[in-house]
């Protein structure tokens, strides 16, 4: 029964702020661009060359990579998304917090919780990697710790974007998220 409710409060939350989930900026989750699925192994599809190829600096952006990297990671491919981050400026935030979220998602938490507090000690604004974070803490039982990272990501103007409902559904649910 607890199982139904929460998924209630987590379909709500979908239905109540559509516009929240398809935002592209940090506190928000952007739709996959579909440039990896095609591929196999890591590779990503090179418009410009029409296949997929090994990605790397010569022949994406920054961003394009980073994209590829949180695609690859949404879809539980944890160590294609790793190969790419290899590669991308490592003082770089969002790196930061996806070698994170990969490494929780792989169950190392103290490592990704490094990676957390590097992004957050990079850009204290960084309230996606403050949101991983804290699903985290909520996975680990640490509601006390979530608690102070939604916190953290309301008094840094958060509030209502993705990053802040989420580990809010997360932190009354028990429940978090894969992407």
């Amino acid at each position: 029964m607890r199982l139904v409710f929460a998924s209630a409060l987590a379909l709500q939350a979908f239905v109540m702020a559509p516009a929240a989930f398809a935002a592209g900026d940090g506190g928000s989750v952007p739709k996959p661009t579909n440039t990896t699925k095609k591929c196999l192994f890591g590779r990503v599809y090179d418009e410009a060359a029409g296949k997929c190829v090994k990605p790397n600096q010569n022949n994406f952006t920054e961003d394009q990579l980073y994209d590829a990297v949180r695609e690859l990671a949404y879809d539980g491919q944890y160590e294609h998304a790793q190969g790419i981050l290899r590669i991308m400026d490592q003082s770089d935030d969002r790196v930061q917090t996806y070698w994170g979220f990969t490494y929780r998602k792989m169950g190392k938490l103290e490592l990704a919780n490094m990676f957390y507090e590097n992004a957050i000690a990079t850009n204290p604004d960084n309230i996606l990697a403050r949101s991983y974070m804290g699903q985290g803490f909520v996975a680990e039982g640490k509601t006390d710790l979530a608690i102070e990272q939604w916190r953290e990501i309301k008094s840094r103007g958060g509030e209502g974007t993705w990053a802040e409902t989420s580990l809010r559904n997360a932190i009354r649910t028990g429940l978090t998220y894969n992407y």
